[in-house]
């Protein structure tokens, strides 16, 4: 409307939103790929449709386990109840076939030697109490079974075997639930990230691992798998495509001492799925590297699994993990607040192929890091240098500013004597 009214020229109206218009581009993030294990080792994923539920029941003590507390509780509490009035409508059955419930019985309990199969049981609320007596033991007070029906003597031995049978299932319940390999699990800690770097002439795959209980983890291994998504020669595509990768260790076997945090390493040789892997190339690959560690409880003696992972977001290439295990007073001890830290370091920004093929870059590297090295040194000492010298200088300017200037006096006789204070 301004620029039809020839108030703000409409030229100026164009540039303006021509001006609005030209933002800094959009770049749109690559979708990022949902984890398959996450950070705290949870499986990342969800089973649908399954149309045989039944397998379930099939193994009811592993399906209570898994169950949550508040559904384990609600299906115990259940459990119990029924059981309750399904024998106490078994005892007023008794009872009421028995002539327990007739009026008359009173007298006639009082006036002849009519005796009843449960004493005081004349309604179904009291049949539910003796009942509830019955399998939890507490003990009989005015209602208690006599000698006079097989029939009661039979369903007080039905409901003590069932009453056995229904707690030793919830003991076992809560035992396992409570005694779950994964709570073990939580004192078992991950580096956040993991690094690659050159350890003895080859890059490594590095990451640390740590028990932060004292009581240790018996013949503790560990492995290591890289999830991505492949396509086979014939068009099949697998979107999870595990591959074992070896771990290197000093024996012959992934058994590990976890005594103290350990930096474990995997050597990035021809049989591993990063050996075509650069620096550039590592934000663009779509993989995830699992770590499993399992070991024995020592206490407990129940095997016991811990797991996280690593996306190519979460390498470090070019850093090596801080040693965070010092010696004090003949004590190791263990900084656990150094536990992901990380220093960079010199390292080829090739993969480990191209290492392989030309070795000389891992000395030109080294030569590189070398001679900066040595120039910051040489920075820092000229700046030492500099900085005494100007400490010099001024000390000796403060000095002189001390220094009494000599004073020259005249006698009456005009001629000049000097004297210095």
């Amino acid at each position: 409307m301004l620029a039809r009214k020839s108030i703000i020229p409409e030229e100026y109206v164009l540039a303006r939103i021509a001006a609005e218009n030209l933002r800094k581009p959009r770049i749109r993030d690559r979708p990022r790929k949902a984890r398959f294990i996450a950070k705290n080792g949870a499986c990342n994923l969800a089973h649908k449709n399954i149309r045989e539920q039944g397998r379930f029941l099939q193994d009811i003590f592993t399906t209570l386990v898994d169950l949550k507390w508040r559904h384990t509780l609600v299906i115990f509490t259940m459990s119990f109840l029924c059981s309750w009035l399904l024998f106490a409508m078994m005892w007023w059955l008794v009872a009421f076939a028995h002539g327990d419930m007739d009026p008359s019985t009173e007298s006639a309990m009082n006036s002849t030697n009519w005796t009843p199969c449960v004493t005081c049981v004349r309604s179904f609320t009291s049949a539910f109490l003796f009942s509830i007596e019955v399998q939890v033991t507490i003990g009989f007070g005015g209602r208690m079974m006599t000698e006079e029906c097989p029939l009661a003597i039979t369903v007080l031995i039905l409901q003590n075997i069932v009453g056995l049978i229904i707690n030793a299932v919830m003991l076992g319940c809560i035992f396992m639930k409570t005694a779950q390999a994964h709570r073990r699990a939580e004192t078992l800690i991950f580096s956040r990230q993991a690094v690659i770097a050159v350890r003895n002439g080859k890059l490594c795959f590095m990451f640390r691992v740590g028990d932060l209980r004292k009581s240790m983890i018996i013949s503790a291994s560990v492995r290591i798998q890289v999830v991505r998504k492949t396509t086979t020669p014939e068009g099949e595509v697998i979107p999870i495509h595990q591959v074992d990768i070896p771990v290197d260790n000093p024996i012959e076997s992934n058994n590990i001492f976890l005594v103290a945090p350990l930096i474990i390493c995997h050597v990035i040789d021809k049989r591993s799925p990063l050996y075509d892997i650069s620096a550039a190339d590592l934000a663009l690959q779509d993989l995830e590297l699992i770590v499993i560690l399992e070991g024995v409880v020592e206490t407990t003696g129940i095997t016991t699994q811990a797991r996280t992972s690593y996306i190519a977001e979460e390498i470090l290439w070019g850093h090596r993990f801080v040693p965070i295990v010092t010696e004090e007073e003949g004590v190791y001890a263990v900084d656990y607040s150094k536990f992901g830290n990380t220093v960079k370091v010199a390292a080829p920004r090739c993969s480990a192929r191209e290492l392989d093929e030309k070795p000389s870059i891992l000395i030109q590297t080294l030569q590189k890091s070398e001679l900066s090295h040595q120039n910051s040194l040489r920075k820092r000492n000229s700046m030492r240098r500099n900085n005494s010298i100007r400490r010099s200088n001024s000390m000796r300017r403060t000095n002189s500013s001390l220094i009494v200037p000599k004073v020259q006096f005249i006698t009456p006789e005009g001629s000049q004597s000097a004297s210095e204070t």
